[in-house]
């Protein structure tokens, strides 16, 4: 097939992440620095007891199979979990090592060297330095209140562009925060059958939803055109290191087969332990959720409350997720000097500039806060610090 240019010069090759991106660790940090950086779990909402237990278990079973090789679609018991989880045949779950593996392979299977992709704008860096596997060329769609613009995206397809695929993070956007409705899902999928691309539909934050109820799955599960990629990383703990992706029937013999030509296979042990924890009591993935989300949400809570009060900022309390993207208020802010500034009182975040794909979005007046693995007191003191930060430039 032909591809055909788009509507206007916004492919770049590939992604090199932004000067200063993560650079907090370059620059000298204060001793009582407050880091609001990763979408880290807390250590208090994980399973690390029901874990020591599970591990116990699995070891002592006769011959210790979990020590052994094992099948490169993961294992039965893990995959039979995972598959009622999402709602899906079991046959179409690939076991993975976490989220950016399954991200990899799903990159790997689907796109050939230098194809076009379309991708949220702002979007998750890392995905780009993915992208740099099969050397693609990136088309920016921006990402709205409602998550991916699907119309933007129609309009693109409409004046000739022709990406392999469009990688989107459906739910509690990061960094945005957003959330892709399921009329709009529907949407993409239809999209995505007419003009013969792949949606890679990035999803590790779904679990953690504390307002609301969630978007269907049905609209990615349903069609042979979506790669949905999912991890335990946020859940369980990203140690674990393992994740899934459920992939069309058309595509499993060659996900497959390219993951054998790699590492083989997941670990067995963690896949065995995490089964045994998943399966051995039938509750308890919902009561950690259940924790999780309660947590997460007066975490949120208690720091947009601070930050709005502040004036310095407009923000929107998210719906779940790990994030806030807060935007300055005052364009006399200077925002890569807040960034500075904020360090110097002693809070680290990632500024929002280092998330565009490409041109047409305010990101870089945003700040992408993290507030999954850091207490109320310290995010409460967190915005104050970053208030008396906003205060040196006014």
């Amino acid at each position: 097939m032909t591809v055909l240019a788009p509507s206007r010069p916004v492919l770049v090759r590939a992604f090199s992440a932004p000067k200063g991106f993560g650079d907090q660790t370059l620059r000298e940090r204060r001793p009582d620095a407050i880091e609001l950086l990763g979408g880290i779990p807390d250590p208090s909402v994980l399973p690390t007891a029901e874990l020591t237990e599970a591990t116990a278990r699995v070891l002592a079973r006769p011959g210790a199979p979990s020590l052994q090789y094992s099948r490169t679609e993961g294992i039965p018991a893990l995959r039979e979990w995972i598959a009622a989880h999402e709602g899906v045949a079991v046959e179409r779950v690939l076991v993975t090592n976490g989220g950016f593996h399954g991200l990899a392979i799903t990159v790997q299977t689907v796109l050939e060297r230098g194809d076009l992709v379309a991708v949220d704008n702002p979007v998750f860096p890392l995905f780009l330095r993915g992208l740099e596997l099969v050397d693609a060329r990136v088309l920016p769609i921006r990402v709205g209140a409602e998550g991916l613009d699907v119309d933007a995206l129609a309009a693109e397809l409409r004046a000739g562009a022709r990406p392999a695929a469009v990688y989107t993070v459906p739910e509690f956007h990061n960094p945005s925060q957003s959330s892709l409705p399921t009329a709009r899902r529907r949407e993409l999928v239809d999209l995505a059958e007419k003009y013969g691309f792949v949606v890679f539909a990035d999803d590790p934050y779904r679990e953690l939803r504390f307002h609301g109820e969630p978007e269907s799955l049905a609209p990615f599960h349903d069609s042979d055109h979506v790669i949905h990629v999912n991890t335990f990383t946020k859940t369980l703990g990203p140690g674990l290191r393992l994740g899934w992706v459920v992939l069309p029937e058309r595509l499993v013999r060659d996900a497959v087969a390219l993951r054998s030509r790699q590492d083989s296979h997941s670990s067995t042990l963690v896949q065995a332990v995490v089964a045994e924890l998943l399966t051995g009591d039938a509750g308890l993935f919902d009561r950690v959720l259940t924790g999780a989300r309660e947590l997460y949400r007066s975490r949120a809570h208690a720091l947009a409350e601070v930050l709005s009060a502040s004036g310095s900022f407009d923000v929107t309390v998210p719906d779940g997720g790990l994030f806030l993207w807060p935007r300055l208020v005052d364009d006399r802010v200077d925002a890569d000097r807040l960034a500075a500034d904020a360090s110097a009182e002693g809070v680290e975040y990632q500024r929002g500039s280092f998330f565009p794909s490409g041109p047409g979005t305010d990101a870089d007046r945003h700040l992408r806060l993290a507030y999954g693995d850091v207490d109320e007191e310290r995010l409460r003191e967190a915005a104050a610090r970053l208030e008396r930060a906003v205060a040196r430039q006014l």
